[in-house]
């Protein structure tokens, strides 16, 4: 699976993923930092990757419509978490990249939990 790491994820958690043969770049390596959410999530179109991110903004559907992307992963951790805590949701996230596919969808990832978000059907 071709990913991006949002800016507030960095290179902190680049490594499990390509441990995982998951081609991964963050928003750093391609001089995305400080883009607008519109400016990062085209790059993704673009690149065919789908984004994993910290910011709640992207779960919302209504300003990202989860079909029109490759996916978008939310990270939820606690309030004041710790990096155990972030690790284990990217090893949620990791566990459900190896069951499922992305492409298409928001998943609102906790550790050990995942939530998909149902796009209603069209009229």
């Amino acid at each position: 699976m071709k990913l991006k790491l949002d800016e507030n994820l960095g290179r902190r958690v680049q490594q499990p993923f390509r441990d995982h043969g998951h081609d991964t770049v963050t928003v750093a390596d391609e001089r995305l930092s400080s883009a607008s959410d519109g400016t990062l999530i085209e790059a993704c179109r673009r690149e065919g990757r789908a984004l994993v991110t910290l910011d709640l903004d992207f779960g919302n559907p209504l300003l990202f419509r989860p079909s029109e992307y490759t996916g978008i992963a939310v990270l939820r951790l606690p309030p004041k978490p710790s990096h155990a805590d972030l690790l284990a949701a990217v090893r949620t996230l990791l566990g459900a990249l190896a069951k499922g596919e992305i492409s298409g969808k928001l998943w609102i990832v906790q550790p050990g939990r995942l939530r998909e978000y149902q796009e209603p059907p069209s009229d």
